[in-house]
């Protein structure tokens, strides 16, 4: 196999380093397959050494703080190397919650309505309730795969809550009641649409990695309208948050059959069983032709800067 190395990193010091080893683990695997492939293994918050600009495109699988919230994407950027996935601004916006919110309503994308606030100065529950609903969903402002998700079904339980929140940004959502669903898109297309059924009818950190806890419909079952909507307003947020080659976005459907986008996850988990290739199924890509696809726009990347320097 001819062609620069692609380097997969996984690993990382975040809350979502042991996802990460996954994913790194399953994408080198099936990067094999087409491409000559490493596997790095990030143990701190810096550049693995040795990476060579002319000789190997970057992979990345690093979830949460620093993998994929633009830290280590500014870090490559500064040393000239190519990577697939989302360049450091947008990366660092869409890990931002309250900015993708902002970002997507502007072009049309519906949002819950919601509430931005610092532990130094947070709401009471009353106040919150009274401009949000009776349920409300608390998470931190800038952290992946649900962590710290809190939902909250009366006063009490948000009064509970925000007396826990003790440091940091927050954001306050009212809470769509209905289906909860997620869209892979590859080079801003919409692939597949996946249902996600928790049986705890929350899908937080647990429900999301713990076998047997939730339930997956792919395709899911939405009338033809409601389905083309969805995929229209992944696509309408992929574009208005600038990403690039691949992400993975999150939608709440209501009763009323209206979608509501939770967020943006610019470098989602990448298991065989994970979500972005469940949607990539969908349209017929197995897991080894979807990473294949997931690194062609960075490998072109690279074949034009080293003729642009030639």
């Amino acid at each position: 196999m001819n062609g620069p190395v692609v380097t997969v990193l996984c690993g990382g010091t975040s809350a979502e380093r042991e996802v990460s080893l996954g994913s790194g683990k399953a994408a080198a695997m099936a990067l094999a397959h087409s491409h000559p492939t490493q596997l790095i293994q990030v143990l701190d918050d810096l550049l693995p050494a040795g990476l060579d600009p002319e000789g190997q495109v970057v992979f990345s699988t690093l979830h949460g703080v620093f993998g994929e919230d633009g830290g280590m994407q500014r870090l490559l950027d500064e040393a000239g190397i190519t990577y697939a996935g989302c360049d450091a601004t947008a990366s660092g916006l869409c890990f931002d919650k309250w900015r993708t919110r902002q970002s997507v309503s502007a072009m049309g994308v519906r949002v819950a309505p919601g509430r931005f606030f610092n532990a130094a100065n947070k709401p009471t529950a009353a106040g919150l309730s009274a401009e949000l609903g009776s349920q409300i969903v608390l998470k931190p402002n800038r952290q992946g795969s649900s962590v710290g998700l809190q939902m909250n079904a009366n006063q009490t339980d948000l009064a509970h809550a925000l007396d826990g929140v003790r440091e940091g940004d927050w954001v306050a959502e009212r809470r769509i009641l209905g289906r909860e669903f997620t869209v892979g898109l590859l080079r801003g297309r919409a692939m597949g649409i996946v249902e996600i059924v928790p049986r705890s009818g929350t899908f937080d950190y647990t429900s999301k990695y713990t076998k047997g806890l939730t339930e997956y419909h792919a395709p899911a079952a939405l009338p033809d309208d409601v389905a083309a909507e969805m995929r229209r307003m992944a696509e309408t947020a992929f574009a208005a948050c600038g990403c690039r080659d691949y992400a993975r976005i999150d939608f709440m459907l209501s009763g009323e059959g209206e979608p509501y986008l939770l967020e943006i996850n610019t470098l989602p988990g990448m298991k065989e069983t994970s979500l972005l290739p469940m949607s990539a199924r969908c349209v017929g890509l197995d897991f080894n032709a979807l990473c294949r696809e997931m690194v062609t726009p960075a490998l072109d990347r690279f074949h034009h800067t080293l003729a642009v320097k030639a």
